[in-house]
C-alpha cells in the first residue's frame, strides 16, 4: 500500500536530521524520488523512515511542516546569534526530562512532599557572590569540604550527589537515553535547567569535557535559585552578555571558588609553578575552572588563561578519546540519576507506577531494569 506524502514534509524531515542526512539517502534509495513526488513510499517504508530520521510518525501526515520550538527559554548564543533550529536529539532529550519531572512532581505532591524553598529564592538584583555562598551552604560545600575528596574528578561526582541530596534531579549524559548512535553535541548546548518547586532538574551534556561539566552543573544550579528554566551553552572560554547568564556565571564562580579565598591563596601560589593546578587542588575544581576564576579576579592576564585553557582542553580531549567505556549500570547513576531511579523502582514495587511507565521514565526495559534495581538494593517482583 503506497502512501501519499507531502514532499515538503519529507524535505523538512531530511533537513531536520542534520548530519544524518547522508545516511538517510543511503538507507532509502528512493528517497530523492519521494522528495520530488515522482514516487510514493509504502506505509512500512514511511514508518521506517520516520524512525531513522527521529521524526514522530504522525508529523509526516501534517498539511505543512511544523515549526518546532524549544520548550524551555533559550539562553544560548553562537557567534552572538541565537541558535534557532533545535536538533531531534536535543528535543527528545528535553522532552524525556520533562516527562521525568512531571512524574516526580506528581509523586512528591501525592506523598505529601513540601515545596523546595531554595527554588526561586534569588533575584537578578541579588549579589551573585552572596547567592553563591548561599548555594554552598545549601549543598554542604562549606569550609573544609574540599578536604573530604581526593581529586577534582571525584569532586564532580560528589557535587552531583550533594545536589541530588537537596531534592534536585541531576542527569549527566552525552547521548540520547542509552542510544550510543545519538550523541549530544556540545556545540549545540552544554546543559539546561528545568525549574519547579517540587521537582527541579539539571541536565549536563556529558559529551563535554569533564573539566567543564562542574561549571555547567554550578551554572544550572544558579538558574534554579533564580527559578529560571533555561537551555544554555555556558562555557569557561566565553563571557556571556545576557543578564541572566552573566549572573549565573558569577554565582557559579563564587559557588565553586570563593573570591576572598582564592585571593588569599594566590599570595602564596601566584608566583609558583602551575598556580592553576595548585588552586584546583585546594578548591577541588578543575584547573581550567581555577584559571578562569583567577582571570576574572584579575590575578592573571587573559592571555595566560586562554593559552592554558587551549592546551589543557586539547590534552583532555586526547585522553578522553583513548579511554574505554565504563560499566553500563554505573553509568545509569548519572544518565538517570540514582535518587530518581530509586524513587521509580520503589513506586513500581509498591504498585503506584506500572512497569510500562517505569520503563518509559528510566529508558530501561526487562532484564536491564530489573538488574539496575537490584544493584540499587530494590528487589522487584
Amino acid at each position: 500500500m503506497r502512501v501519499e506524502v507531502n514532499p515538503e514534509l519529507l524535505h523538512w524531515a531530511i533537513e531536520r536530521a542534520g548530519d544524518r542526512r547522508a545516511d538517510l539517502y543511503k538507507k532509502f534509495p528512493k528517497l530523492e524520488d519521494w522528495e520530488r513526488g515522482e514516487a510514493q513510499p509504502t506505509l512500512k517504508q514511511l514508518e521506517t523512515f520516520a524512525k531513522a530520521a527521529y521524526v514522530p510518525f504522525g508529523y509526516l501526515f501534517l498539511p505543512d511542516p511544523p515549526e518546532e520550538k524549544l520548550p524551555v527559554p533559550d539562553m544560548r548564543t553562537l557567534e552572538s546569534k541565537g541558535v534557532t533550529r533545535p536538533s531531534p536529539d536535543l528535543l527528545d532529550t528535553i522532552y524525556a526530562m520533562q516527562q521525568r519531572q512531571a512524574w516526580l512532581r506528581e509523586d512528591r505532591i501525592e506523598c505529601d512532599g513540601e515545596p523546595l524553598g531554595f527554588v526561586s529564592s534569588a533575584r537578578l538584583s541579588d549579589d551573585p557572590a552572596g547567592i553563591g555562598q548561599n548555594m554552598r551552604r545549601a549543598v554542604g560545600r562549606g569550609d573544609g569540604s574540599a578536604a573530604t575528596v581526593r581529586t577534582w574528578q571525584d569532586a564532580v561526582n560528589e557535587l552531583r550527589r550533594s545536589i541530588e541530596s537537596i531534592g534536585i534531579t541531576v542527569v549527566v549524559n552525552g547521548i540520547v537515553g542509552n542510544n550510543t548512535h545519538r550523541k549530544l553535541e556540545v556545540s549545540e548546548f552544554r546543559g539546561f535547567a528545568l525549574s519547579d518547586d517540587y521537582a527541579p532538574l539539571i541536565f549536563v551534556n556529558g559529551s563535554d569535557a569533564k573539566s567543564a561539566q562542574m561549571f555547567t552543573l554550578a551554572h544550572e544550579l544558579a538558574h534554579l535559585w533564580l527559578g529560571a528554566s533555561a537551555l544554555t551553552n555556558a562555557g569557561l572560554a566565553e563571557k556571556s552578555t545576557h543578564d541572566i547568564e552573566a549572573w549565573c556565571d558569577g554565582t557559579a564562580a563564587e559557588f565553586l571558588v570563593p573570591a576572598n579565598e582564592l585571593r588569599a591563596l594566590w599570595k602564596t601560589i601566584g608566583r609558583s609553578d602551575q598556580p592553576f593546578a595548585k588552586a584546583a587542588r585546594a578548591f577541588k575544581v578543575s584547573p581550567i575552572v581555577a584559571g578562569r576564576r583567577a582571570m576574572d579576579l584579575r590575578l592573571v592576564p587573559p592571555r595566560a588563561f586562554f593559552d592554558f585553557h587551549n592546551a589543557y582542553m586539547n590534552e583532555e580531549h586526547r585522553s578522553r578519546s583513548a579511554a574505554g567505556g565504563g560499566d553500563f549500570y554505573n553509568t545509569q547513576n548519572t544518565r538517570i540519576g540514582q535518587a530518581f531511579a530509586l524513587r521509580v523502582f520503589r513506586a513500581a514495587k509498591e504498585g503506584r507506577l506500572s512497569f510500562k511507565e517505569a520503563y518509559a521514565l528510566t529508558g530501561l526495559h526487562g532484564g536491564a531494569f530489573q538488574e539496575y534495581a537490584r544493584r540499587l538494593g530494590v528487589a522487584l517482583p
